[in-house]
């Protein structure tokens, strides 16, 4: 069901933790699921991503698609984050059950969010880059049963 790389991410995730004083902070989260990810960025003078950290209340599959979004922006630049999808995140995991793709779409999320609060706190406007949603499903239509 899931590949090694997902079970790898889960069982020893990398960059677990808060970065104090961060330079951007995301939170995001999914009523449906009940996950909740959180995202901190320490990005340089320069715009270069020096540190990233994250702490995840969720399933294994956010646990995983966190620890590898961390991985992917780690070193890069806001730009090059910004860059960083939902499917980024998944094809670096060798992919997701179909029922789990919303859990790479938090971790895209967190990701803009954390930049979105850099931007705020610097007065500076990242190309692309919209207001974050509180809830990865806010805006859509309920689902009908």
């Amino acid at each position: 069901m899931y590949s090694e790389k997902v079970m790898d991410h889960f069982q020893h995730p990398r960059n677990v933790g808060e970065i104090e004083n961060a330079s951007g902070v995301g939170t995001v989260g999914n009523a449906k699921c009940g996950d909740i990810m959180r995202m901190f960025l320490d990005i340089d003078e320069n715009g270069i991503i020096r540190d990233v950290k994250f702490k995840t209340f969720g399933c294994g599959a956010a646990v995983a698609t966190s620890s590898m979004a961390t991985e992917l922006v780690k070193g890069k630049s806001i730009q090059e984050a910004m860059q960083v999808t939902n499917k980024a995140v998944m094809e670096a995991l060798d992919g997701l059950p179909p029922v789990k793709v919303h859990c790479s779409l938090l971790a895209e999320e967190a990701i803009h969010a954390a930049l979105w609060d850099y931007a705020e706190k610097n007065h500076i406007t990242i190309e692309g880059l919209k207001k974050p949603k509180a809830d990865i499903h806010e805006g859509e239509e309920e689902e009908q049963y």
